[in-house]
């Protein structure tokens, strides 16, 4: 089959992207309103973009209707300008689902899942104290492309428990953090447990002797 972007519906669009773009990190984001009023979701819509600067992109939709009203992670941003993106892994799995719940305005999503904080190195935003990784990061630049934002962060600060770095590199150990990637649709995801492949990169030499 073969789509037109152009003469497809969003909703189509939206399931035909997130089925092909897939397996994705998942960024929970912890952020701040101007009171420190702390506020924890997930989005998938997320990836390092360049190490020099260090640079991750998130793709935060706007709430739905027809107005373009910031959900509560954008908003923070933009008028704080730090954020914290918490590494998600099989054992917080049920916990970042939690929070991904529409709760009212005012609710506390990490209470509603039973987390708590710790202070992060440089930013004022605080990590999720479970989380075995985190990476601090400031608002480099923001974008409003349709109904959606798009923001770069600079990464400024990494926290990662010791059992989780080899220090040879240092490497992250990810047959030991086992990360949770998310698939198409809602509720699917996919575990890094017992499923890591190596594959080696060939040089061109070693490709030129494997033509012979």
């Amino acid at each position: 089959m073969k789509f037109n972007m152009e003469e497809t519906a969003h909703r189509q669009v939206y399931n035909l992207l997130i089925g092909l773009v897939a397996p994705r990190p998942i960024a929970w984001i912890t952020s701040m309103d101007e009171e420190g009023t702390l506020n924890a979701a997930p989005f998938s819509a997320y990836n390092y973009l360049c190490t020099d600067p260090p640079i991750v992109g998130i793709g935060v939709t706007n709430r739905p209707g027809r107005e373009a009203v910031p959900k509560d992670t954008a908003r923070n941003i933009r008028r704080t300008g730090e954020f914290v993106i918490n590494v998600v892994t099989e054992d917080l799995l049920e916990k970042m689902n939690i929070c991904a719940t529409d709760f009212p305005s005012g609710v506390n999503e990490l209470e509603m899942a039973g987390l708590t904080t710790a202070p992060s190195s440089i930013v004022k935003v605080p990590r999720i104290a479970e989380a075995h990784a985190a990476l601090e990061c400031k608002e480099f630049t923001s974008m409003e492309i349709g109904r959606s934002r798009i923001i770069l962060g600079r990464v400024v600060a990494m926290y990662v428990e010791d059992r989780f770095v080899d220090p040879a590199g240092p490497y992250i150990k990810a047959d030991e953090l086992h990360a949770v990637g998310r698939m198409n649709g809602l509720g699917t995801y996919v575990h890094t447990r017992d499923s890591l492949l190596t594959v080696p990169r060939i040089s061109y030499e070693e490709w030129e002797r494997g033509k012979r």
